[in-house]
């Protein structure tokens, strides 16, 4: 089926490129598109590429899009995980392993995808491998989102840290971010979303030097506000992202929804 591509409203804020487009669809489409030709690019060389994947419901469309775009280098991407709950078991619903599986790895032949172990009595030994791996793969590019608290990955307000000396790292999860995998659908209470995660820093992130940042639905609408507004601070961590030389922040008319007066 072919697609009608609107023209999207670009704008720029600092450094940070933004994209609305008129539906979720079409977002994903279109930071599926920016991912492909960064693949295509990056492997033309014949050398491997790392990316980092992240998970939720903001991602769905971009990696439905991304998993249907035809002839993609597959077998030269390294994928890694961005972040995993602790004691949830891997085929749990709300499991971040079973979606990348089901959206991602079960959909294209991915060369390797490192998954990150939150059932694992010793979080500290997977958070030190993992870092490892990561520094071995050098991710060059990375797909994310933006929580309805501001965070990036799994660093909430209440200890994201611009300087994390760690690379990867376990996290306390705020309410409003536990409220929000609720909202969602992934979990039927509060009380049945775990307090900790597993996590990549924001040094971590911020060291990929292309950002592909989907942000749909009207469930942001208002951090999307405060990440262009607020002041730089862990306060909302994604207004961290203002300073990225090459992150693109991809909206729909729902997210988008209280702009319209800038």
């Amino acid at each position: 089926m072919s697609h009608t591509i609107s023209k999207p409203r670009l704008f720029e804020i600092e450094s940070l490129k933004f994209e609305i487009h008129d539906s979720r669809e079409s977002a994903g489409r279109a930071a599926a598109r920016a991912a492909a030709n960064e693949m295509r690019l990056r492997t033309e060389n014949g050398q491997d590429l790392g990316v980092i994947f992240a998970t939720g419901a903001s991602q769905l469309s971009t990696l439905h899009a991304l998993t249907s775009l035809p002839d993609l280098p597959w077998e030269q991407i390294i994928g890694f995980h961005m972040d995993e709950y602790m004691d949830l078991e891997p085929d749990h619903f709300a499991s971040f392993r079973r979606y990348l599986r089901e959206q991602l790895t079960e959909r294209v032949p991915i060369k390797e995808f490192y998954e990150i172990d939150g059932s694992s009595v010793d979080p500290e030994a997977v958070c030190n491998a993992y870092a490892a791996r990561l520094k071995a793969g050098g991710p060059r590019l990375c797909l994310l989102g933006v929580g309805e608290n501001g965070h990036l990955a799994f660093n909430d307000p209440c200890d994201a840290d611009f300087n994390d000396p760690r690379d990867v790292r376990v996290a306390t999860l705020e309410k409003v971010c536990r409220e929000q995998q609720v909202a969602e659908g992934w979990f039927p209470s509060l009380e049945a979303v775990p307090a900790r995660a597993i996590t990549l820093t924001i040094p971590t992130l911020f060291r990929v030097p292309k950002l592909i940042v989907s942000v749909p639905g009207n469930r942001k609408a208002k951090i999307v506000r405060r990440l262009i507004e607020d002041v730089i601070s862990t306060a909302c961590p994604a207004t961290l992202l203002r300073t990225h030389p090459d992150a693109t922040v991809y909206l729909d008319n729902e997210s988008s929804a209280e702009l319209s007066d800038l």
